[in-house]
């Protein structure tokens, strides 16, 4: 070891020569050994200490112990540990019931030949039960108040309430009625007024006032089918029917319960030609 230091401080002194042996890492090297040396004995000392306190705490609170000699020998005497018993709360038995004098009041079974025919004794203040005991106290009177229900009283009775079912509406079907009439947009009347403005009466040569009735399906997408007149001149009734055909824009569709359906519709024409 003494070897080992010399090597320590002459290496020491080798890399410090000719510099300023007052710089703190001079020094640190030189008590290295000291240093350490009283770090590593304090911390022997804090290890031994942390080590032993446990023992030194039970040592300070265990019970007295008793000594005696025996043949020059001291021995000590530690006395006992037993279990800490909790004591048990005794549990007070119920009180039994107070005998209550009974009479059996089952009636036997008839038979046809009677043997030792036992008649009832009559026991004053007793109960129905499964033997006759005339030991005990007097039953109890009989307190019990039927409880009776409240009245209550009934409303007018309920009206079921019908719902009507919706029938399916067949797609084909003309009905006879609808919720809602087929329509020209813009009207009947702007209908009419194209009607009017469309009819070529230069074929038809008369001075009578013609009349004719055409009749078509306004169908479900809204366009026109089936058109027929009902004049009495034929060219009159062409025309019409040409007319019809020729304005351009679809109808409204008629609907039940919200639905487009097909729809007849009926248009009245009247003219009179100046020729």
């Amino acid at each position: 070891m003494k070897n080992h230091i010399n090597h320590e401080q002459l290496f020491t002194e080798v890399i410090f020569e000719n510099r300023n042996k007052n710089y703190g890492a001079y020094v640190l090297r030189s008590e290295a050994d000291r240093i350490l040396t009283k770090s590593l004995f304090i911390g022997v000392s804090l290890l031994a200490a942390v080590s032993l306190a446990p023992l030194a705490v039970n040592i300070f609170k265990a019970d007295k112990v008793i000594g005696h000699t025996d043949g020059g020998h001291i021995l000590i005497s530690v006395p006992d540990l037993t279990e800490v018993v909790k004591p048990v709360t005794p549990v007070k038995p119920e009180a039994a019931a107070p005998p209550v004098k009974t009479i059996d009041r089952t009636v036997p079974m008839p038979t046809a030949n009677v043997q030792n025919e036992v008649k009832p004794i009559k026991i004053e203040g007793a109960i129905a039960g499964t033997v006759n005991s005339n030991i005990g106290e007097t039953a109890p009177p009989n307190t019990y108040i039927p409880v009776t229900a409240p009245t209550v009283q009934t409303g007018p009775p309920a009206t079921t309430q019908t719902v009507e079912t919706v029938k399916p509406v067949d797609p084909n079907a003309i009905p006879v009625k609808v919720d809602v009439e087929a329509n020209f947009p813009g009207g009947l009347d702007a209908f009419r007024n194209k009607v009017i403005s469309n009819f070529d009466g230069s074929g038809i040569e008369t001075d009578d006032v013609m009349k004719t009735t055409v009749t078509f399906i306004v169908e479900r997408d809204g366009s026109i089918s089936n058109l027929k007149a009902n004049g009495k001149l034929l060219e009159f009734n062409n025309e019409a029917i040409r007319t019809v055909k020729s304005i351009k824009g679809k109808w409204i569709p008629a609907k039940i319960n919200n639905q487009a359906v097909r729809s007849y519709f009926t248009l009245p024409i009247t003219m009179k030609f100046d020729n």
